[in-house]
């Protein structure tokens, strides 16, 4: 399942679980799952630093988006997984 561009909100320092966000937007750590694979990302702290080059760049001919599942990067796999389905998101992970 993919993200209608319409539903993605601007990046936010303390947006919380459910919200969704254009994958080059992500500025908050966090356990994400990607809306175009269902693939789950576990952005710990130390990749969203300011001054710190990029861990990690994916690039697309279209906008590619993640909905946060949790602020804790390193979530259980099994509670990843719960919150994705609460949210009706495809989990391949």
């Amino acid at each position: 399942m993919t993200a209608n561009p319409s539903n993605a909100t601007p990046p936010v320092r303390d947006a919380g679980a459910g919200n969704i966000f254009a994958f080059e937007a992500i500025s908050a750590p966090g356990a994400y799952i990607c809306n175009w694979s269902g693939h789950l990302l576990r952005v710990p702290e130390d990749a969203v630093l300011r001054g710190r080059s990029p861990v990690l760049e994916i690039r697309a001919k279209e906008p590619l988006y993640v909905t946060k599942l949790s602020e804790d990067p390193f979530v259980t796999v099994t509670k990843a997984r719960m919150i994705a389905s609460d949210l009706d998101q495809q989990v391949n992970f």
